[in-house]
């Protein structure tokens, strides 16, 4: 699948990105390349190794490389293997390898950024052969979150040991990285707690704010929209946005939901996602609406909502995480219901107006009962800019890549 597309610039800084997740992913396109295309204009080389869905590369391939020639990004597309499991990972691993290997004697790269655990056990080995600086940009506690998702097995004495391994791992990123970076404050200070004396920036999932603007919004696509939905006018709109997977509480949202009509009897749900929600015995179902965006889509959905809800699995490892749809609506101006116990919502609900957060299903009818008839958009939008916006984020991985490079000019 490789084809590779070089821009060679003088005078600036080579970097190489690696990245399990694929370009071509949703997540692809809202979570790396807008932060890459940043950072390519501040003056840095980039080359990236992603693994692409086969199904998802075809269909998108064309639009992320025009995307990477617009911003002078080198795109090196490898083939994601799923199954046999365990075994095509390790095959992904050596085709990593071996690419980042060549790249590495062609371009010098002075840092390898990489995302999440499975590059890096790639960037470690670059850092101790080739001298580059690690980022080791951990997105939260991946082994823990396999486990407790229940993607790996706790009992299976194979997964037990893959377990062991990437804990044993995760303890080398965090002493080996010259940055390590944390998508909440809660994360770093866990890692922190373990005394392995790391370096650790906080970052999290930011959106870019200039595309989720209720601003942009075309008031004639927006009532059509409505009238494809049958959604009528004063009706409540509760929305929810994103993956129905493993940490999502679905069935504790329907039930807010039920709550909600018995105070506003007119509320209607509408969920955004491209996963299958069976409603057949759920006592609303005719007050659900179910629909699949594209991205550019998306805030325009966002804009029929009344206010969302964002339910999270709290967990030890959901204590490293931060969700990128409750950003996105907060960007539109929208009101957010969500659950503590995940990520940095303890802090967040002291500073993000329009953010409203429940400890159990008892606190859900006095929430509906209490919810502002008056939404602040301007205020709840200002807030999310200052916490969430994609330059903000851009400038602090700018601060990462430029002190690494002040550091080893120092030492050289």
């Amino acid at each position: 699948m490789v084809k590779r597309e070089s821009y060679m610039t003088e005078g600036k800084t080579p970097v190489l990105f690696l990245s399990y997740d694929g370009l071509t992913d949703p997540l692809g396109r809202s979570q790396i390349l807008p932060y890459l295309c940043g950072l390519s204009a501040k003056g840095f080389l980039i080359t990236i190794l992603s693994f692409e869905k086969p199904d998802r590369f075809v269909q998108d391939r064309d639009q992320v490389r025009v995307l990477c020639s617009q911003h002078q990004l080198e795109w090196n597309p490898l083939v994601y293997h799923k199954h046999p499991p365990v075994a095509s990972t390790l095959y992904d691993l050596f085709q990593l390898r071996k690419w980042a290997w060549r790249l590495q004697r062609q371009k010098r790269f002075s840092i390898v950024h990489c995302r999440s655990y499975i590059t890096s056990l790639v960037g470690v080995m670059m850092k101790r052969r080739f001298g580059t600086k690690f980022i080791f940009d951990m997105r939260g506690f991946w082994a823990d979150e396999r486990v407790e998702g229940g993607s790996w097995n706790s009992r299976n004495p194979v997964f037990q040991l893959i377990y062991s391994y990437f804990k044993k791992k995760e303890k080398q990123f965090i002493q080996e990285a010259d940055c390590i970076i944390s998508l909440t404050e809660n994360g770093r200070s866990e890692i922190l707690r373990w005394n392995l004396n790391g370096t650790i920036e906080v970052i999290p999932c930011c959106v870019d704010v200039d595309h989720f603007d209720p601003a942009t919004i075309d008031e004639t696509k927006r009532k059509n929209l409505r009238d494809e939905l049958g959604i009528r006018e004063g009706e409540f709109v509760l929305l929810y946005l994103g993956s129905l997977g493993t940490w999502y509480l679905v069935e504790e949202m329907l039930v807010f939901f039920s709550e909600l009509k018995k105070v506003r009897t007119r509320a209607r749900f509408l969920i955004v996602t491209l996963d299958k929600l069976d409603l057949t015995n759920h006592e609303n179902r005719q007050d659900i609406i179910v629909r699949h965006a594209s991205r550019e889509q998306v805030p325009l959905f966002i804009s029929l909502a009344d206010a969302a809800v964002v339910f999270i699995k709290p967990s030890f490892s959901k204590r490293a995480s931060s969700a990128t749809k409750m950003a996105e609506v907060l960007a539109m101006g929208k009101p957010v219901i969500t659950n503590t116990g995940w990520g940095d919502i303890s802090i967040f609900k002291n500073v993000l107006p329009g953010l409203m957060t429940v400890s159990t299903s008892g606190d859900y009818s006095s929430v509906v009962k209490s919810w502002p008839q008056n939404v602040n958009v301007a205020s709840i939008r200002g807030a999310a800019i200052k916490k969430f916006s994609l330059s903000m984020g851009i400038s602090l991985y700018l601060k990462v890549y430029q002190n690494l490079i002040q550091t080893t000019i120092r030492n050289n």
